[in-house]
């Protein structure tokens, strides 16, 4: 037993904290040595004393109102935790933050306190290191964001004017078959300067944490319809059936993160199936609503699937050429991460990929009549429609490269730098006529804000194409579907954006 207590003795004289005992007055009746030794006072000095001692004078007024109601309510826990800054004060005046928690001890009808003192100086450095790097984080995402923003309008308008100026010179001057290949190749590049500038954009952005899913009850009949729209005219320009489920199906999810994993993936099949099909189906079970995406491509080896999510990775195919850089499968990644989805990829090498998308089945309803959508596209030709269209775009390069292969595909085109310059062109709108902006427009008025004027001045539905560098944010403004209305990227696609016009204008 005297072993026991000797122990005891040493571990009170010797613990990590220092301790220090006073009555209900707050008289100091016990102070170990580590807390002589944290304070620079000896054992006569503390001993008998006041508490108060041990307090910065600016804290003793407000100290004596926390004793009074400790004592009113003696539990154990941590003195002043409400307080951001405790301090104790050294014998020699200075002060150093500490760390109190407070025990009642009862002997009796006699009350003690019981404290356990730290100090937090280290601490305190840490967490304020830690403040300070989650600080400069958050200023470095912001100005990531920022750069981003900025980067997907400003990148995109230059490769903008190269393909629609490209487009145009394939309709004046391709005389030849070597003029008509040359020019062809060329679109192929500016294409794929696209595709790897959307892709890198959009993986910084998700990996940034840029992006927040919000969540709405979609049709995906809608997000079909939208996806035909877009893909309908590569499928058709290599030969390729580009199918879609008819569907009353209804999820909760983020229409535009919803949409974005869908088309990497249909584009994925697309880019590597050379004839046959790509079709899109949903199996629904108790696990969920599944969503396949089947195609009769090259497949995929076996010992390849394990890496063809990760970044810049491509799966080499014998004879083919390198498209793009490889993100497309790390976008559907993170976006099947940010929306809770499981994504699975099964493939007979030479003989076609399945990528199944699993949507948890709480998401998951089926309360909608089946939308049918849009036939597939006939090969184009050039306009027969009489509609004019009404260009308002800020960019010079980009206005007058668009102007001039709307005017080659035989349309009526007025352009307009600024909507100042557009109010004449905007109030003689015909019926038939379609506006056509881009959405980041200089000044306080956005394109949609000019449409929504538009509409209320002729008060009818004109119809419209607004066009965005950063596609994605600007359908996050606008939410809800807006009637005879399409929305298009920049470097916008030239057989989508005629497309668009023939069927706004309906020719």
């Amino acid at each position: 037993m005297d072993k026991i207590a000797s122990i005891s003795q040493q571990l009170l004289q010797f613990s990590p904290d220092a301790l220090i005992v006073v009555d209900v007055q707050g008289v100091i009746l016990f102070a170990n040595a580590t807390s002589r030794a944290l304070f620079g006072y000896s054992r006569e000095q503390l001993l008998g004393q006041s508490i108060e001692m041990l307090v910065p004078d600016r804290f003793r007024f407000r100290h004596g109102a926390h004793v009074a109601g400790y004592l009113h309510d003696p539990t154990a826990r941590e003195m002043g935790a409400r307080i951001p800054d405790l301090f104790a004060r050294r014998a020699d005046g200075t002060e150093f933050p500490a760390g109190i928690r407070l025990a009642p001890i009862h002997d009796g009808e006699k009350t003690f306190i019981a404290a356990a003192i730290r100090d937090m100086t280290e601490r305190r450095t840490i967490n304020d290191a830690l403040v300070a790097a989650r600080e400069e984080a958050d200023r470095a995402n912001m100005a990531k964001t920022r750069f981003l923003a900025t980067a997907s309008h400003d990148l995109r308008q230059p490769l903008q004017t190269i393909r629609l100026l490209n487009a145009s010179l394939l309709t004046m001057t391709a005389e030849t078959a070597e003029q008509y290949n040359l020019l062809r190749r060329q679109e192929s590049a500016i294409d794929s300067a696209s595709r790897m500038l959307n892709a890198l954009l959009d993986i910084t952005r998700l990996e940034s944490g840029a992006i927040e899913p919000h969540l709405a009850c979609i049709s995906l009949a809608s997000i079909y319809t939208d996806l035909q729209r877009e893909f309908e005219p590569l499928a058709l320009a290599k030969g390729l059936q580009l199918e879609f489920a008819t569907t009353s199906t209804v999820v909760s999810s983020d229409r535009i993160l919803l949409s974005q994993l869908l088309q990497n993936i249909i584009g994925n099949a697309l880019k590597y199936t050379a004839k046959g099909f790509v079709r899109v189906s949903e199996i629904l079970d108790s696990d969920g609503l599944h969503l396949c995406i089947e195609d009769s491509g090259s497949g995929i080896p076996g010992d390849k699937l394990e890496r063809i999510f990760d970044e810049y990775y491509q799966v080499d195919q014998q004879g083919a050429p390198r498209s793009g850089v490889g993100l497309g499968l790390a976008i559907v990644r993170e976006v099947s991460r940010l929306l809770g989805y499981s994504v699975t990829v099964t493939s007979d090498y030479g003989h076609g990929t399945q990528v199944r998308v699993r949507i948890p089945i709480q998401q998951v309803s089926a309360d909608e009549s089946p939308v049918e959508r849009a036939p597939p596209l006939a090969a184009r030709t050039h306009a027969t429609s009489s509609c004019r269209l009404v260009l308002l775009e800020d960019n010079d390069s980009v206005r007058a490269a668009t102007e001039l292969f709307l005017t080659l595909e035989g349309y009526e085109t007025h352009s307009a730098a600024s909507v100042a310059d557009a109010e004449e062109l905007l109030a003689k709108l015909q019926p038939g006529d379609l506006l056509i902006s881009d959405y980041h427009l200089n000044g306080a008025l956005t394109g949609l804000d000019v449409l929504q004027q538009v509409r209320a001045q002729h008060q009818r539905q004109v119809p419209a194409i607004l066009l965005s560098g950063d596609l994605q944010s600007m359908m996050r403004v606008v939410k809800t579907e807006i009637p005879s209305c399409r929305f298009l990227s920049k470097p916008v696609d030239t057989n989508a954006l005629l497309a668009a016009i023939s069927e706004l204008c309906g020719s």
